[in-house]
């Protein structure tokens, strides 16, 4: 275990979370992944502080997270989008909306994510094994990189 502390201290989940700041991001990821693009629209669906609202956009906009542009009609009015970066916090953010619901709140939230194709609800999110399978607790430890099994297509190839 002791050779896996210094890794472990330069994990990139400080990072992580110093891109995403705290509390306010995460509510206005949550609002532009429902379709929210302008500043006066995350204002008012948030009751968010201007100022607040515009250091945390400024923060996004600066990690990639999301990006600004101004709208071709009136290149006055700005219109902030998720990025790819910011697209894959979706699991992410689905995640801590189920553990809230499950440890927090202790009751589903409404509305309910569910799937466009079927309107059927989503399954929660899991940590999954190479195979598929949802691995547990106990199911997981740490390796280092000449501890990792190697997938058997990816070692015939770097012969």
């Amino acid at each position: 275990m002791d050779k896996l502390r210094e890794p472990l201290i330069e994990c990139s989940l400080p990072a992580a979370l110093e891109a995403m700041g705290e509390r306010w991001s995460f509510m206005i990821l949550r609002a532009a992944f429902n379709g929210l693009h302008h500043f006066e629209e995350f204002q008012t669906e948030l009751g968010i502080a201007r100022n607040i609202l515009a250091n945390r956009l400024a923060r996004l906009v600066d990690h990639g997270i999301m990006e600004r542009a101004a709208l071709p009609e009136d290149r006055r009015k700005i219109a902030y989008s998720l990025t790819d970066k910011g697209y894959a916090l979706l699991p992410t953010m689905i995640a801590l909306r189920q553990w809230g619901e499950r440890w927090e709140t202790c009751v589903p939230a409404f509305p309910t994510l569910v799937d466009a194709r079927d309107r059927r609800p989503i399954r929660e999110v899991a940590v999954l094994a190479h195979d598929g399978r949802v691995l547990g607790k106990h199911d997981l430890i740490w390796a280092l990189p000449g501890d990792v099994a190697r997938d058997p297509d990816e070692a015939q190839a770097a012969e």
